[in-house]
């Protein structure tokens, strides 16, 4: 297995653009990539691009009359047929959407290839981790959903146990509706509660299918305005003792960013140095329980200067194992750039001060009254039995 990570890039993929109205500016990838090369992060890594999805692949989730409707939207899109969720506000269509929505799932599958073949231990795509998208249906910004299409093809390959943790702060409600009654995957979202925020799934009940799937699906709801501390607390309550025990030959994860304190479209106050610090944590458990095979995505985030750029060049640090020192000073270079893409000025460095961040670990007792506390032992009560854990 070779030592190096991919860092999975086409420029082509800054082409999945709904367009100057919507929150999901394709300047985040730019920028990403960017701060990626002022660090030098591109030297510490194999940077390649795979082919576009084909539609054999993409009919490994999605529906053959779904991957027509985006092709027709694609061409024209005034054909858009909001039937299967396109030209909507959220989804709207784009003249070639089929094929940047192809690229981006392309670029996910790819990496998920060669981490099997082993030709490398970890992989990111941070322009991937599209997770709403549904079989038959666009959904939430996401046209197709290459997180599940990669474990899909991690199935085809052979794989016997792909785990999947979400950290965005909406539902990964498109995986898990995916392998819902598949027990090979594991799902695991971490995300605000339903009731605050779309697509307003992701109920600690909601555990896969009755059967095989039982306990295949497990989710924290979070509550509107957790911070650094609760939010650290909830990931380490519940997801490194699944992963211990489900033992996944894979372990891939979405690290939308979201949930930081200056999105605009959700209300969690998770700090850039939390985010790395549960970037760090899933590396350890990849490490610890999947031979080290590790897919990390994108995903969600907003804050598409201040925010997205500065969390995942923090994460393909962690992957590249030259992790960027959260004190560090951001390059003069990548500030102009970002003041020429966007007339914004830049961070000015990879942190928002809270490094490092603590928490109170789960084993040292819980508060039946905390909100935070109720969340995680909601999880605990309803998934961890069906696995065999204790609550």
């Amino acid at each position: 297995m070779s030592g190096r990570a991919l860092l999975m890039w086409d420029e082509a993929v800054t082409q999945y653009d709904f367009g100057s109205e919507h929150p999901m500016d394709p300047v985040r990838l730019a920028l990403t990539m960017g701060l990626v090369r002022a660090f030098g992060l591109d030297r510490a890594v194999d940077v390649v691009a795979a082919r576009p999805a084909g539609d054999s692949t993409l009919r490994l989730v999605h529906r053959e009359d779904y991957v027509t409707a985006v092709r027709a939207a694609s061409a024209d899109p005034r054909r858009a047929d909001q039937a299967y969720g396109i030209g909507t506000v959220d989804d709207p269509a784009f003249a070639g959407m089929h094929e940047a929505s192809a690229l981006i799932a392309g670029q996910s599958v790819g990496a998920a290839e060669a981490i099997w073949r082993g030709e490398a231990a970890h992989a990111v795509n941070f322009a991937g981790g599209l997770h709403h998208a549904m079989p038959g249906a666009a959904s939430g910004f996401c046209i197709y959903n290459d997180a599940s299409l990669a474990i899909a093809r991690l199935l085809e390959l052979g794989a016997e146990r792909v785990a999947y943790v979400d950290v965005d702060v909406h539902h990964g409600d498109g995986v898990q509706a995916a392998f819902w009654d598949d027990p090979r995957v594991l799902t695991i979202s971490l995300h605000e509660h339903p009731r605050t925020l779309f697509p307003n799934t992701g109920w600690p009940e909601e555990t896969g299918a009755a059967g095989p799937g039982e306990g295949g699906a497990v989710n924290v709801a979070l509550p509107a305005g957790t911070g650094d501390a609760g939010w650290l607390r909830a990931f380490h309550a519940v997801v490194p003792e699944l992963i211990e025990e489900f033992r996944p030959q894979v372990l891939v994860t979405q690290h939308g960013a979201d949930t930081h304190f200056e999105d605009p479209l959700a209300h969690l106050a998770v700090s850039l140095d939390a985010q790395r610090a549960v970037q760090e944590a899933c590396h350890e458990l990849a490490h610890a329980h999947a031979d080290g095979r590790w897919l990390a995505l994108g995903g969600g985030g907003y804050a598409v200067v201040d925010v997205v750029p500065r969390s995942w060049t923090h994460l393909v640090g962690i992957a590249a194992h030259a992790p960027v020192d959260p004190a560090s000073v951001i390059p003069s270079s990548w500030r102009d750039e970002v003041y020429a893409r966007t007339r914004q000025l830049g961070p000015a460095r990879m942190t928002d001060g809270r490094w490092p961040v603590g928490f109170r670990e789960w084993s040292a007792g819980y508060d039946p009254a905390d909100r935070l506390d109720q969340a995680v032992l909601a999880t605990r009560k309803a998934a961890f039995p069906l696995r065999g854990l204790l609550p």
